[in-house]
C-alpha cells in the first residue's frame, strides 16, 4: 500500500536525486510522479481516493512501479482553488533505466 506524507508525521518522504554504486556501476535515482487523481470538492478526499487509488495500484503499471520502485512510492495532495478539486500525485523512486522503461511503455507524465 503506498503511504501518505503526512503518515510520517510531517517528515517528508521527497529525496533529491542521487548516484549510488550497484555491481559496480554508478546509477542514479530521482522521485518522479507517476499518477495523478483529481477529486472534486468534497468533505475527506482521503476517502473518496482510496478506490482509483486501489484500481491504478492493482493496474499492470501500479504493479510494476510497487515492483520496480527503489522505495515505497508515496502521494502528495494538493488543493486547486482555481477548480475546487483536491489533487493527489503518486510519486516513486526509479532508477534512470527503469524510469525510462516506465516513460517508454506507459507515456510518462512530463514533469
Amino acid at each position: 500500500m503506498l503511504q501518505s506524507v503526512m503518515a510520517q508525521h510531517g517528515k517528508s518522504l521527497y529525496q533529491p536525486p542521487q548516484t549510488k554504486i550497484k555491481h559496480g556501476q554508478a546509477v542514479s535515482y530521482r522521485d518522479v510522479c507517476v499518477h495523478e487523481i483529481r477529486i472534486a470538492d468534497v468533505e475527506d478526499p482521503e476517502i473518496y481516493l482510496a478506490e482509483p487509488l486501489m484500481q491504478w495500484q492493482d493496474s499492470e503499471q501500479g504493479q510494476w512501479l510497487m515492483q520496480h520502485a527503489e522505495e515505497k512510492p508515496y502521494w502528495l495532495q494538493n488543493c486547486d482553488y482555481a477548480s475546487y478539486h483536491v489533487e493527489f500525485r503518486v510519486f516513486a523512486r526509479l532508477s534512470e533505466q527503469n524510469e525510462t522503461f516506465w516513460r517508454l511503455k506507459w507515456g510518462g507524465l512530463n514533469k
